[in-house]
């Protein structure tokens, strides 16, 4: 099976708007081009990328590229939160079957749809035109596990927020950057700083162990506060939120091992010692979730009958 994954890539270029015409884009759009021409086509192809790129040109090339090649598709935008896992991360999926191959599902070929109900053989599909995405619902919401089921018990903190600032956790910028991206055993170390907390917090997003949901973790996590991912809470005021006192709410980053749980990574998954914190964080950033993946891939290579219309 070819993987014609390049979420990095492609994310960059939806995010510029420059789609197909940026030059980073030369490499998916080469493979593409070679799809046609091969002697042996594969059977089978899983792309997925960030939500925006079911609007993009490249988008369109992709689908008429394999349309022209037999092959039928089924699209999807997921989050984990649809599977349970609290935790904001919508991804535009394309699963793809070369005739005579097909979906157990076929109804759904060509088709963009926001729920996983196919995957399970269910009939609750909701299309890409008669729905925006389910994730504010508070019915999905509360379907989900607590933050607290992925916390790592190793990372609490004990001891007074004020005790901490950035001389004990290494330099950061106004924006929070992270210079000292060493790993040591200290959970201090992933503590914000109260300079952080007094100059963004109205930036930050704050979850609780009881919250349901948390925001996406980029590559760009521990090292700035705006727009990376959640922070936790770790002293639960009376009042949540930014209402009450961010400083005595003890602020912590999560750990990377509570990230890739957000990701459903297994429990024996875990970093070689040399991995720097910075480049854990990024790689974690960069990566898939278990909890949406597997399903589609079980989907994928799901047994269906030979197709005999098509």
């Amino acid at each position: 099976m070819l993987m014609l994954g390049f979420f990095l890539l492609l994310a960059n270029l939806i995010l510029d708007k420059k789609h197909s015409g940026d030059a980073r884009a030369s490499s998916f759009l080469k493979i593409l081009e070679l799809i046609p021409h091969t002697s042996r086509p594969p059977r089978m192809l899983f792309v997925e990328n960030v939500v925006g790129f079911e609007t993009s040109d490249t988008h369109m090339e992709m689908i008429d590229t394999l349309t022209k090649s037999d092959y039928v598709t089924q699209e999807f935008i997921l989050s984990p939160l649809q599977f349970g896992v609290p935790y904001s991360r919508p991804r535009y999926f394309c699963l793809a079957k070369r005739k005579p191959l097909s979906f157990q599902s076929q109804h759904n070929n060509n088709k963009l749809l926001w729920s996983p109900g196919p995957l399970y053989g269910r009939d609750d599909q909701v299309e890409f035109d008669k729905c925006q995405a389910e994730e504010g619902s508070e019915h999905l919401l509360q379907s989900c596990e607590p933050v607290e089921k992925f916390l790592d018990s190793t990372a609490q903190v004990n001891g007074e927020p004020s005790g901490f600032d950035e001389s004990e956790n290494g330099s950061r910028d106004c924006d929070g950057q992270e210079e000292d991206d060493t790993v040591s055993d200290s959970a201090h170390q992933y503590l914000v700083p109260l300079s952080l907390i007094e100059r963004w917090g109205n930036a930050m997003d704050i979850v609780y162990p009881d919250s349901k949901r948390c925001c996406c973790f980029t590559k760009s996590y521990y090292r700035y506060v705006k727009g990376t991912g959640s922070l936790l809470a770790t002293v639960q005021p009376k009042v949540k939120g930014k209402e009450s006192c961010l400083k005595q709410q003890r602020l912590r980053y999560f750990t990377p091992r509570e990230v890739a749980n957000f990701h459903s990574f297994p429990e024996d998954f875990e970093f070689p010692k040399q991995i720097s914190l910075r480049q854990r964080y990024a790689m974690l950033g960069n990566s898939l979730s278990v909890a949406v993946v597997a399903p589609l891939l079980r989907y994928l290579f799901g047994s269906s009958p030979v197709s005999t219309t098509e």
